[in-house]
């Protein structure tokens, strides 16, 4: 156990946690609906700045940047001096997952950090669940640490943040960010690594369990951040489905499958009651978390806000300045000196020095399971039936299919391994498309050892159907759908599609170009879908060609082609793979 010099919180309940964190966790707001709202410095994960402690000459092993050694050495020391100069430290004990395979972790906060300690302990299943009478009656005895003191302020290293990722005795420490998902991840993080040299692999993927006719199975979906991945979980198809997990799985090599956390860490942009019913209501519950939600005066949360008046940033002047506005420009703002249109432009990406005249797209709110309606008995797992990836398209080019099954497992590697989407609100101002291996930057190791892994683990399950579903648009983006040169994917069509996969009610077809399946629009099997699902989401060359835009059509797959197999190339990826993607 790490050897810091101060007095210890151990465990404390969730009201004793919500009380620390409106004393030290600042600024925190309390809602109407009960709950906490913290608005935070740092709106999102920062890979850029994270980095595992190993030599120069090691750097090709690794997905991460890297540290010396001793200049890692030197700021762990920082850190603990820091933590050791607090009152307290707060230390949560569990465990991610549940069953023989579940893996203590072990979590410590600064004061500042209650919040996130609150957090964790609500996603983390209590040792209660995990061990025996026995084993209580002993110390805990982590494999895990992540070690968080978010008032650490690195004034000399980029960012003037780090997370130090310590491989070797499996700790992260992280130091001057304040927001959740360094916590969250930072676990999650060590897990891939400790799973992976178990033989297993860590996928990052919501799951649930879904009924059809007399069977009951498990589907998982891949996504990162802003894809769709928490909605698509939670969206109903067959007789009945239930959550598993929001964000990752275990797959072991006796093919069973294994949660990681006790709720969900849902994005709350755009949440309505009637598109997701069950992150609405879970959002709003008093025994959630919520961060950088925004709040109106009565207390409410408004989920849709983007661009602020001069009136609402005088409202939040202290907060937005407290969080890093300039506030010069909070003031030029206020006063009317600078509008929005003036450092806004169409996608409302803000200049910078102006991000406080847009409210974050990252809102969050973390769920406990037992709130969620229908949950799935997660001590009981249905087999791995689907396992499909999540690919936000959008932009002049967004042309891949509403719904593709991939013909081999190869090419599912390859696939998944290209983790192919469109930056989202969660990437912070960058646009533009994307690939994240698996879409799990948390891997730390070589990416392409994901491929290899999972080829191992499915070679003997021929009944595992992998897939890829488009969550953005066909034709271009928000503007262009306006126009009505462009489609959205709304969730109604993810659905449906989902639902005659699930039913193996999908006549399919072979994409000429690619190679994977894709759904067969002059197919009468297919008509039922294609009342619910226009047939240019299922097959995008259709609206290419009634638009005339054919040629711009092929130039997408020539460009694809070349720059999947350059990408999967510089992975170290296997010719079997490549040859299976870009369909030689």
């Amino acid at each position: 156990m790490l050897d810091y010099k101060v007095k210890r919180i151990v465990n404390p309940s969730q009201k004793e946690l919500r009380e620390l964190a409106i004393k030290y966790s600042h600024p925190i707001l309390k809602s109407a609906y009960g709950n906490l709202d913290r608005i935070t410095r740092f709106k999102a994960r920062m890979a850029k700045y994270t980095y595992v402690i190993a030599p120069e000459s090691d750097k090709d092993k690794y997905s991460h940047n890297i540290i010396d050694p001793k200049k890692a050495q030197e700021l762990i020391e920082r850190q603990k001096r820091y933590i050791e100069s607090k009152e307290f430290l707060i230390e949560i004990q569990g465990y991610l997952g549940l069953g023989e395979k579940a893996v203590p972790v072990l979590w410590l906060f600064t004061p500042e950090s209650a919040n996130i300690a609150g957090m964790q302990q609500v996603l983390a299943f209590p040792r209660e669940e995990v061990e025996t009478p026995e084993q209580l009656k002993e110390p805990f005895k982590p494999k895990l640490t992540v070690v968080f003191a978010s008032g650490f302020i690195v004034e000399d290293m980029p960012g003037k943040m780090a997370v130090v990722v310590d491989l070797d005795n499996y700790i992260n420490y992280v130091m001057g960010s304040d927001y959740f998902g360094e916590s969250k991840k930072g676990a999650l993080r060590l897990l891939n690594d400790y799973v992976y040299q178990l033989g297993g692999l860590v996928f990052h993927a919501g799951a649930k369990a879904v009924k059809i006719g007399d069977r009951v199975v498990t589907m998982a979906i891949m996504g990162l951040s802003g894809t769709g991945k928490t909605t698509t979980t939670f969206s109903k198809q067959g007789e009945l489905t239930q959550p598993i997990q929001d964000d990752m799985i275990s797959l072991w090599p006796d093919k069973k499958i294994n949660v990681t956390e006790n709720g969900c860490f849902a994005k709350t942009y755009g949440l309505k009651p009637e598109t997701e019913p069950v992150i609405y209501k879970g959002t709003v519950h008093p025994d959630a978390w919520v961060e950088n939600v925004y709040m109106n005066e009565d207390g409410t949360y408004d989920f849709s806000k983007d661009i602020l008046t001069p009136e609402e940033v005088a409202r939040w002047k202290d907060i937005l300045i407290a969080t890093g506005a300039p506030p010069e420009n909070v003031e030029k703002y206020i006063k009317g000196e600078v509008k929005a249109e003036d450092v806004v432009d169409k996608y409302l990406v803000p200049k910078d020095g102006w991000d406080f005249v847009v409210w974050t797209q990252n809102g969050r709110s973390i769920i406990p399971m037992s709130i969620i309606e229908d949950a799935a008995d997660l001590h009981n797992i249905p087999p791995l039936k689907y396992i499909g990836i999540l690919n936000r398209d959008e932009g002049p080019d967004a042309a891949t299919p509403g719904i593709v099954k991939f013909a081999s497992a190869a090419q599912a590697a390859g696939y998944f391994l290209l983790g192919e989407t469109s930056k989202t609100s969660a990437a912070g101002k960058e646009r533009g498309k994307t690939r994240s291996p698996f879409t799990n930057p948390f891997f730390p190791r070589r990416f392409s050892l994901m491929a290899e892994r999972y080829m191992e683990l499915t070679s003997d399950m021929p009944d595992l159907v992998a897939w890829m579903m488009n969550t953005g648009y066909v034709g271009g983006d928000a503007l262009d759908e306006k126009a009505g040169r462009a489609l959205k994917v709304k969730i109604r069509h993810s659905s449906a599609m989902l639902e005659a996969m699930l039913r193996d009610a999908i006549k399919w077809t072979v994409d000429p170009d690619f190679g994977y399946y894709i759904v067969d629009v002059n197919a009468p099997e297919n008509a039922e879908l294609l009342e619910k699902v226009p047939a240019e989401i299922l097959q995008p060359r259709l609206l290419f060609e009634k638009q005339g835009r054919l040629d711009e059509y092929e130039a997408w797959v020539r460009k694809m082609k070349k720059e999947r197999k350059e990408f999967l190339e510089s992975l170290g990826t296997r010719e079997e793979i490549i040859k299976a993607v870009v369909n030689e």
